[in-house]
């Protein structure tokens, strides 16, 4: 079960999940890999509140992990409420970055530092349509990434991701 989902604002965005038994080991503590499941659904969440649903093929393109660093500083144990914080670090013409941070009441579990490529339907890198780009922008850019960044960069320059 999850919350809805907080549109960005100066936290970033917020999406709140529940730790369910399928998500935890035997010890009742969630298993390592499922926080990579919880942050997925939380940057879908936040193009959802963009503007930009996956199952929307309007705008012909996907974003595909590059990359991923992941900090694990405490468990998470069955039936918490946890809280994912996403938000933007870098954004260029066909990749960006976002940091995560996943909480149980305001302790920080775990830290991720994403880095995705955009792509067409055939897999190819492709820059990213021009309102999802502004969307973000906007939507993001008012909540720095506190722990890095002071300010979300943008590149003008053309690069692969």
């Amino acid at each position: 079960m999850t919350k809805a989902s907080k549109r960005p604002s100066d936290d970033g965005h917020v999406l709140s999940v529940r730790v369910y038994y399928e998500d935890t080991d035997a010890a009742g503590i969630v298993y390592y890999a499922n926080y990579l499941h919880f942050a997925e659904r939380a940057r879908t969440e936040l193009l959802r509140s963009l503007g930009f649903a996956r199952t929307d093929r309007t705008h012909g393109v996907a974003f595909a992990v590059r990359s991923c660093a992941v900090d694990y500083l405490a468990p998470a144990r069955l039936d918490d409420w946890l809280d994912i914080e996403t938000q933007l670090v870098n954004l260029q013409g066909a990749s960006l970055e976002v940091a995560q941070t996943i909480r149980r009441d305001g302790k920080t579990l775990v830290h991720l530092t994403v880095r995705m490529a955009c792509m067409d339907g055939d897999g190819k890198v492709v820059r990213m349509p021009t309102e999802l780009r502004e969307a973000l922008k906007a939507g993001l850019s008012c909540s720095p990434f506190k722990v890095g960044a002071s300010k979300v960069h943008t590149s003008k320059t053309r690069r692969s991701a």
